[in-house]
Order: structure tokens, then C-alpha cells, then sequence
């Protein structure tokens, strides 16, 4: 799998049409959960296509979030970017912003993951740790059963992904915690680098 441009390029891109700390915080969980998914599940080859894709997935939402998976496939174009990560991003967003399917594992890990990991890092900041590296899948479903808790995380979407993926629902919430942990501080790391000189 191919993305068509080095991260270097990638996380300039996103950087370009995203300057919200919250949402270049999210584009970095999504490439750190999603490289963690690749090596997981067999993908390591491809481990730098998992994270790219996860890095640009939300690449227009910032300025752009009426066009969301549509306006995205004119700037990913101009980064350089193949075909099979246009896709890929397009497809995290089935439904409810785009009519590309996800297709390959790694767009259905995506489109699982993206919505979990809103919700995971809302419950993260709630407990006294801040983080997701004590988080038990037992208070993530308390969360998720607490409709009010972190509304805008569609629950129906990350049932979907499961389901898309032939999990249970708690793997896909057991694993995406792992994900997220194992990755925490090299996101929060990377965050400051980017952050630094705003």
C-alpha cells in the first residue's frame, strides 16, 4: 500500500488547513492508533499507510466541515496522495459524510476506530490520571451507555464498525484502549513539537 508522500509532507498538509490544537491532537491519536492496529493485526508492512491515512483523515473538517470527505479529495490530490489513500480516507466517514464504503480491513479499523477514540479520550480526561493507560473496557461502557456522556461520538457508528469488523463490541473497545495507551505519550510528545510555536 502506497500513500504518495513521506509523514513529513502528510503532517505539513495537515497543518496547513488545521491549526485547532484539538484537531491536530486528533489526526495524531488516529495515526498512532491506527499504526498500532497495523502491527497488531498483521499489517506491519503497511504500517506507514495506516498511519498516514489516519493522520489525514480528517484533513478538510477543521475549515471545511459542510464538504467533510468531499473537499478533502481536491487537497489530498494537490499533497500528491494515491488513490488508495483518498479512498481510504474518504470511507472513514461512510454515511453520514460520504458515499465510499470502506473495503479493506484497514478501512473498517478506521471507520470503527475514529468515533472510539473521541469517546475513550473524553472518558480519559475525566479520570484523575488524564490518560487512557489505567482505562479499564468496564468504565469505557459505562461511558458508552451514558448517551449524554461525550454526545457528538456516534454510538451507532462504533457499533457499526464492529460489527463491519466481525468483533464484539468490547474487543474493538479493549483493543482501541491498548491502542491508544501504548501510543499516549509519543502522541502528547508530538503534539508539543507541533504546538509549540503556535
Amino acid at each position: 500500500m502506497n500513500a504518495g508522500m513521506n509523514r513529513e509532507t502528510a503532517l505539513a498538509g495537515l497543518m496547513k488547513y488545521n491549526k485547532e490544537p484539538f484537531h491536530l491532537q486528533h489526526g495524531l491519536t488516529v495515526e498512532g492508533t491506527m499504526r498500532w492496529y497495523a502491527n497488531e493485526l498483521g499489517y506491519g508492512e503497511d504500517a506507514d499507510f495506516w498511519a498516514t491515512v489516519g493522520l489525514l483523515h480528517d484533513i478538510d473538517f477543521e475549515m471545511w466541515p459542510d464538504e467533510h470527505c468531499k473537499k478533502c479529495v481536491e487537497l489530498l490530490q494537490e499533497m500528491g496522495a494515491t488513490e488508495e489513500l483518498i479512498h481510504a480516507v474518504c470511507s472513514h466517514a461512510f454515511g453520514p459524510c460520504s458515499d465510499v464504503e470502506p473495503v479493506h480491513e484497514m478501512e473498517k479499523v478506521l471507520f470503527a476506530a475514529d468515533e472510539l477514540t473521541g469517546l475513550i479520550g473524553a472518558a480519559a480526561r475525566m479520570r484523575p490520571s488524564k490518560s487512557t493507560t489505567d482505562m479499564e473496557v468496564s468504565s469505557l461502557k459505562k461511558k458508552f451507555k451514558d448517551k449524554k456522556f461525550a454526545a457528538g461520538c456516534s454510538r451507532d457508528v462504533i457499533r457499526e464498525g464492529a460489527e463491519r469488523l466481525g468483533w464484539e463490541l468490547e474487543t474493538l473497545m479493549d483493543r482501541t484502549i491498548r491502542a491508544m495507551a501504548a501510543t499516549e505519550a509519543w502522541m502528547l510528545a508530538e503534539l508539543e513539537k507541533l504546538t509549540a510555536g503556535a
